[in-house]
């Protein structure tokens, strides 16, 4: 596979660039691709480009997916694309005036509402051209560490009887799938003057807009009481039990295949280069987010959780 081009290169790629006076800097914060901020006779432009080992590992949708769906996004609450380069690939991106938001911010009740109104706009506009389900996902990145002998959290494979259980009942009553963006953890919000945006659609998709809301409160660390809040924010007077427990399902849903997705990462990507980005430890965050699952799935919450969504007696899932 070819390398990702130098950053000189790809300033040359964009004609309109051409001739002006061109400053960069790299974005601290991204996991997976390389992000750029690009000054063109003063004004500021993002730069994302795609590492196409991610897609390759399974960690992300393929690049010129990702691509149409932040294209897609700009309609309602993304940042706006000025041109893309898909041979590299990469997209320069409208440089969003405002504050990336962070893990403890996102966890202020006042600052919960605004979560929720960026992901009503983005679920109310144009669908993406592919769908997203996490445990297919699951499936895929299980598959894949199969395939390269990497070793999963400790006592994985132990509980899939009890997560047979859990995808059995969020299948039930399911909600219409809207566009989510899948992988909502506070740095994808920019908070700006108009309001909170949202951006890098790796793992975009249309899905239940249950998941998208258990998922921000899976990577925000929510307490029952927070994810209480967002799914009122969203749902208004819509929200029923069912559906609350059908938001705190797909949290424990979120702690139970992205645990797989940092260990697919460390083992193919990270652990390949000698190094995790920035000091990342992805293998570190493999294991919590396996931690803070089996601490729900044993939890005797989660029985009454399943109840409730397909409104039955409290279930008691074999371990």
């Amino acid at each position: 596979m070819s390398a990702v081009p130098s950053i000189a290169d790809l300033l040359e790629r964009v004609p309109s660039w051409m001739g002006r006076a061109v400053e960069w800097q790299r974005l601290a914060g991204g996991l997976s691709h390389h992000v750029y901020r690009i000054d063109v006779d003063r004004v500021p432009y993002v730069l994302r480009v795609l590492e196409p080992r991610v897609s390759d590992a399974g960690l992300g949708i393929a690049p010129a997916r990702e691509i149409a769906n932040t294209e897609t996004a700009a309609a309602s609450v993304g940042a706006q694309v000025y041109a893309t380069l898909p041979d590299v690939p990469a997209i320069v991106l409208e440089f969003l005036p405002g504050r990336t938001l962070g893990a403890a911010e996102v966890r202020r009740p006042e600052v919960i509402p605004a979560l929720a109104q960026a992901c009503r706009k983005l679920h109310a506009g144009p669908r993406f051209g592919n769908d997203f389900d996490i445990f297919q996902k699951r499936q895929e990145l299980l598959e894949i560490c199969r395939r390269n002998d990497l070793p999963l959290p400790e006592g994985y494979l132990d509980r899939a009887s009890t997560v047979d259980v859990l995808r059995e009942a969020l299948r039930q009553r399911p909600c219409a799938t809207v566009p989510c963006h899948n992988d909502l953890l506070a740095e994808n919000f920019i908070a700006t003057s108009s309001g909170v945006r949202i951006i890098d659609y790796q793992l975009s998709g249309n899905n239940d807009p249950a998941f998208e809301l258990g998922d921000i409160a899976a990577e925000a660390d929510y307490d029952p009481d927070l994810t209480g809040l967002l799914a009122e924010a969203y749902f208004g007077a819509e929200l029923s039990p069912a559906l609350l427990a059908r938001v705190r399902l797909f949290h424990i849903a979120s702690n139970v295949t992205w645990a797989l997705w940092f260990t697919v990462h460390h083992g193919l990507l990270a652990a390949a280069r000698g190094e995790d980005v920035a000091g990342f430890d992805y293998a570190a965050e493999a294991t919590d987010k396996w931690g803070q699952a089996l601490r729900a799935l044993d939890d005797p919450e989660f029985g009454r959780l399943l109840g409730t969504v397909t409104g039955r007696n409290p279930i008691t899932p074999n371990p």
